[in-house]
């Protein structure tokens, strides 16, 4: 019989994984709602076996248990969370109006970097990149958790078969088509730099400034040949530094309608927008995380030398400002 001085034992003991848990679950899931909802999960059904647990496998390696099998079993039947560039190609015309928002699909959410570990984004910080999270969601939900067990948490293939009750030679199967399958979906990795110290910050920074000064030469100067943006919920995204500045030119021309906070999602440097209203009050309107690559070509622009925005991918989403700690106005 569990007494509180099990349960205050059990807090102090599996709580430091809590945060590490959440990106293991938003990994398999896509959701930071789903994730936060699983993690929960897991404690839940942790707590109830946790008479049963004598110290046969690491703590964390059976907290990691549980909670890939509680996400094995909440993807039971759900559909995958893409972006609109996992949906179709690249769409024409930037200047014309956007089509009505898909609000059928469940999209792909941005993890904010403050509800991980900073040791699990530093180590791990490939794993977590918004373009790789949108790959892994093609995969079927028990090879995603191989991949994810053998090449993101180290596991032997033993003991991904134990706990998938399958054999090692049908993981290192399993584990042979996930990687094939990413190597089809996933970004082209050689044109993704992880910048040293302040880099990705100035990045940011001067990509904050363009906006707010609405500098489309500034802009140009940032963006990589072959920079891609999307936006969900809308379907359109496109590719190509004409058609992305040709895009952003007829949204962003004005100075003063915008300001900028900096914050970081998935690992990654990240805007988070303000829009003026008519009252004069700036209201949020989007995040927008940067993926940075390095400078490819002119593309009929200055070149760019050094880091380059190579992925620009803007939530439409006001609500999601809540989850980054950040205000729904600003004074």
């Amino acid at each position: 019989m569990t007494t509180t001085t099990d349960r205050d034992e059990f807090v102090r003991l599996t709580d430091p994984y809590r945060r590490e848990l959440l990106a293991h679950c938003y990994r398999m899931l896509g959701s930071v709602d789903d994730a936060e909802d699983l993690v929960q999960e897991t404690y839940l059904r942790a707590w109830r076996s946790y008479d049963g647990y004598e110290g046969r496998a690491s703590l964390r390696t059976w907290l990691h248990r549980i909670a890939t099998n509680t996400c094995l079993t909440a993807l039971e039947g759900r559909v995958r969370r893409p972006l609109p560039s996992g949906l179709g190609g690249p769409s024409d015309g930037p200047e014309e109006p956007l089509r009505a928002p898909a609000t059928d699909v469940p999209w792909l959410q941005p993890l904010p970097d403050a509800l991980v570990d900073p040791a699990t984004v530093v180590a791990a910080r490939g794993s977590l990149r918004l373009a790789l999270v949108a790959a892994l969601q093609n995969l079927p939900a028990r090879q995603r958790a191989v991949l994810i067990l053998r090449d993101v948490l180290a596991w032997r293939a033993p003991e991904v078969a134990a706990l998938l009750g399958t054999s090692t030679a049908a993981v290192k199967s399993s584990l042979q088509r996930a990687r094939a399958r990413l190597d089809e979906v996933a970004p082209e990795e050689d044109l993704v730099v992880e910048p040293e110290g302040a880099a990705d910050r100035e990045v940011l920074d001067r990509y904050m400034s363009a906006f707010e000064n609405a500098d489309m030469d500034a802009l140009l100067g940032l963006l990589q040949d072959g920079v891609e943006l999307e936006m969900p919920p809308y379907l359109e995204w496109f590719s190509g530094k004409k058609d992305v500045l040709r895009f952003l030119e007829t949204r962003a021309h004005v100075k003063g309608r915008l300001r900028i906070l900096p914050t970081r999602a998935n690992g990654q440097p990240t805007a988070a927008m303000y829009e003026r209203g008519a009252d004069g009050v700036f209201r949020a309107h989007s995040l927008q995380v940067l993926t940075v690559g390095r400078a490819v070509g002119g593309g009929g622009g200055p070149a760019v030398e050094g880091p380059a925005v190579a992925r620009i991918t803007v939530f439409l989403d006001p609500e999601l400002f809540a989850r980054f700690g950040m205000p729904a106005v600003l004074s």
